[in-house]
């Protein structure tokens, strides 16, 4: 029998500083994130989890 193996990496609810819009991303994003409604980038991959530069407000399960 084989076990499932859980990713340790999760989603994660963050604000934009600029013009205050939440929206979810994926704390390991090998991409950069920026905000859906002015574009200001949020977060930058790194290799591994991704450097925010927003607040976080929730990790999600």
């Amino acid at each position: 029998m084989r076990a499932i193996k859980e990713t340790k990496s999760k989603f994660i609810k963050i604000r934009c500083p600029k013009c205050k819009n939440e929206q979810i991303m994926f704390g390991k994003s090998s991409m950069q994130v920026k905000c859906l409604v002015c574009g200001k980038i949020l977060a930058e991959p790194t290799g591994g989890k991704s450097k925010v530069k927003a607040r976080v407000l929730e990790v999600l399960e």
